[in-house]
């Protein structure tokens, strides 16, 4: 999965005067980017325009050193709807900026209770950078810190913005350890005392390629060369991400299923798609032979019916589709020409009522017949009485039903349905 890391520009700490009249927060015009096909490797590097930025699977801003404060709290118990509200309750008296113009964000694995970092940032400066890349386009899921506060502590020198000075003099440090993240300039003792306290544990150092000379001779031992774009990459891997509380993104579903509908769309992604074409044709080959197999079963099994009633009943016109009813048909006037009663006659329903007729009740003193099925007059039964003579009638075949002081006889429909 493609990543594109972009650098968001340090914040001004001194704003134009037209800034500062309208009160307006000036974006950047240009940013630095790192393109990675897997987010381990660096595909491309460069500096452009919002717009003209490459697309990816996935992007990340990260934030310059200096432009993240960081605060160890204890988190406070609050439900999520107001967690911000009680981290400015717990840092009112540490923000530089007031509690509406800071972003807050709690470091990964946060859990109530325990000691945790949290970082803050200039909330307006952020959200007009946020504003700035998304209606160009770019669609930032994470933003992320250039450094952190972390053990064993790292040092990483930078260049500063005044390129003419000379030596040491145009050399940042940003030192991160268990304590924070300080940005130091090395002129001063403040940078030699961090540096004379962190001796005794190891210390990973680095720094660009612009200033590693000197920085060496400085520190008086070696550094490892990371040009800025490969320590983007880096950041991006961590698992911060300061896209919190009302900062957070919207439409995570619909980005998700956009993302994931433009990676199936992509050439990587042609072999699966040809295979799921392939499979769906194979399916739908199946089931046209399997309706076909099942309609011959059918029509195999009509026709098997059609020859039964013609073996049995020859003087029978035609058969149609009503098999079945043709030869019930015919039964029927078998049976009513050798004179015995079928089960909608009212011989046999009184027959199996008086089967099952209750021997402490009197003879049924009215009933009513039509076809196939017999009401006999039940007043005074009780439940017991009405739930005996249905059991004795179910095994039979014959179901019972009861209203209004009244009990319905009739044959259990064919395929046993009651």
């Amino acid at each position: 999965m493609s990543i594109l890391v972009v650098q968001i520009p340090s914040r001004p700490r001194q704003p134009s005067a037209a800034a500062a009249e309208t009160g307006a927060i000036r974006a950047s015009s240009e940013y630095s980017y790192v393109m990675s096909p897997d987010g381990l490797a660096i595909g491309a590097h460069g500096s452009c325009a919002p717009a003209l930025l490459p697309h990816a699977d996935s992007v990340v801003a990260v934030l310059a050193d200096a432009d993240v404060a960081w605060h160890r709290i204890t988190l406070p118990k609050a439900p999520s709807a107001r967690l911000r509200a009680a981290l400015v309750g717990v840092l009112e008296d540490a923000l530089l900026d007031e509690a509406d113009a800071t972003h807050l964000a709690l470091a990964p694995g946060a859990a109530t209770g325990q000691p945790v970092w949290v970082a803050a940032t200039h909330k307006p400066w952020l959200l007009a950078e946020l504003t700035t890349l998304e209606k160009a386009g770019v669609e930032v899921e994470r933003v992320v810190p250039s450094s952190w506060p972390d053990d064993p502590p790292s040092g990483h020198f930078t260049e500063t913005p005044d390129r003419d000075a000379a030596d040491t003099s145009r050399i940042r440090l940003t030192w991160s350890h268990a304590d924070g993240v300080a940005c130091l300039n090395l002129q001063g003792t403040m940078a030699r005392a961090l540096i004379a306290r962190a001796q005794e544990q190891p210390v990973r150092w680095t720094a660009t390629p612009a200033v590693a000379a000197p920085a060496e001779r400085w520190l008086g031992a070696p550094v490892i060369v990371m040009p800025p774009e490969q320590r983007a990459l880096l950041a991006a891997r961590s698992l911060w991400n300061l896209r919190q509380f009302d900062l957070a993104p919207s439409h995570r579903g619909a980005r998700a299923l956009r993302d994931a509908w433009l990676r199936f769309l992509s050439p990587a992604w042609r072999p699966v798609r040809w295979g799921l074409i392939g499979l769906a044709a194979l399916n739908i080959l199946g089931l046209n032979l399997w309706a076909l197999h099942q309609h011959k079963a059918i029509e195999g099994k009509q026709q098997a019916m059609i020859d039964v009633l013609r073996t049995t009943f020859p003087k029978v016109p035609t058969p149609g589709y009503e098999t079945a009813l043709q030869m019930q048909r015919q039964t029927d006037l078998l049976r009513t020409a050798a004179g015995r009663a079928g089960d909608d006659d009212l011989e046999s329903l009184l027959q199996a009522a008086a089967t099952a007729w209750p021997q402490d009740r009197s003879p049924v003193e009215a009933l009513t017949f039509e076809p196939g099925r017999l009401t006999l007059a039940a007043t005074g039964w009780n439940v017991d009485q009405i739930e005996q003579f249905r059991s004795q009638l179910r095994p039979a075949g014959w179901v019972v039903e009861s209203e209004g002081g009244r009990l319905t006889v009739r044959r259990a429909a064919r395929g046993g349905a009651s």
